[in-house]
């Protein structure tokens, strides 16, 4: 499975200067790693992920002498939370309604803001220095938050999406990266065919490695529907392209007999289906959430 984990653009840093109420965002991972705005936060002693992140918000606040807004994935209680973080580290948290309205030209201030590619160069410089732990954690996020503002469609969504499967298949998490590898190869024989054979090839390379017979029958199944879509619509050119669908096939026709797909979960078409199955549903916003809750003065000391 090949993906470039070069970095394309040294000079391309996050912006300081963002207007008040710039969204800015966090996550929380379910291992409780913790990433700010693209940076992953070190937790010295018992420091609890809600209260790092405050401090780190509230530091921007102070920087740009405005409240800020903030929206917070945390996956230890698959919950979203909105919140408003003020210079005196005070903070509230709130409703979708009340959230900073949507739209292109917000979008397009908060990734002025603190650019996605920047976030990317991030990713590869720790994939580089081998901390595979926090290149994977910091392209979740990226991943979770681009889906959340702009869809799974989202061409800045997929290449997050398939950064985060190719550093799923460094770590030696299979199952992971095929299923990832697989949503962003299923949304592009849905959305852009001509681009589909190099990621039905990427998903092919993290399916190789699987050693589940059932699942290596289901995931087969959906390539093998891929890879005849493609050469149907005549866009199997590559010679390596034709040999791992050849492999795909061969590996099917090998474990037929002995495994097939369970009745109930019959073979998707190439294309068909969740366009992203592995997304956790996130739990509804609400006001009021005591964690990200806190009063003026009661901010620690600023995360480095």
């Amino acid at each position: 499975m090949s993906h470039s984990l070069t970095p394309r653009d040294q000079g391309n840093l996050p912006v300081l200067s963002a207007p008040p109420l710039i969204r800015l965002d966090a996550y929380v991972a379910e291992d409780g790693s913790t990433v700010v705005n693209g940076h992953l936060l070190e937790m010295a002693g018992t420091r609890q992920p809600n209260e790092a992140i405050l401090d780190a918000i509230a530091m921007f606040a102070r920087t740009l002498g405005a409240p800020v807004a903030a929206t917070v994935i945390d996956r230890t209680v698959q919950q979203v939370a909105r919140l408003r973080v003020y210079p005196d580290g005070s903070s509230r948290t709130i409703g979708d309604e009340e959230d900073l309205p949507p739209g292109r030209e917000r979008t397009a201030a908060e990734e002025e803001a603190f650019p996605p590619l920047a976030r990317v160069e991030r990713i590869i410089q720790h994939a580089q220095r081998e901390e595979m732990h926090a290149a994977y954690v910091l392209a979740r996020a990226l991943r979770e938050h681009l889906t959340l503002r702009r869809g799974a469609e989202d061409e800045l969504s997929l290449e997050a999406r398939a950064i985060e499967a190719y550093l799923a298949y460094l770590r030696g998490d299979y199952m992971l990266s095929t299923v990832l590898a697989l949503t962003v190869a299923r949304i592009r024989c849905r959305t852009d065919l001509n681009r589909a054979a190099p990621e039905v090839a990427r998903a092919t390379a993290a399916w190789q490695r699987l050693e589940d017979d059932r699942q290596v029958a289901t995931r087969g199944q959906e390539l093998l529907h891929m890879w005849e879509r493609l050469s149907a619509e005549g866009l199997l050119q590559e010679p390596s392209h034709q040999a791992m669908a050849q492999a795909v096939r061969s590996r099917l026709e090998r474990g037929s007999q002995s495994v097939s797909p369970p009745a109930s979960t019959p073979a998707l078409t190439a294309g068909r289906g969740p366009v992203a199955p592995e997304d956790k549903p996130l739990k509804p916003t609400r006001r009021g959430l005591r964690r990200f809750t806190r009063r003026a003065g009661r901010s620690a000391e600023p995360s480095p």
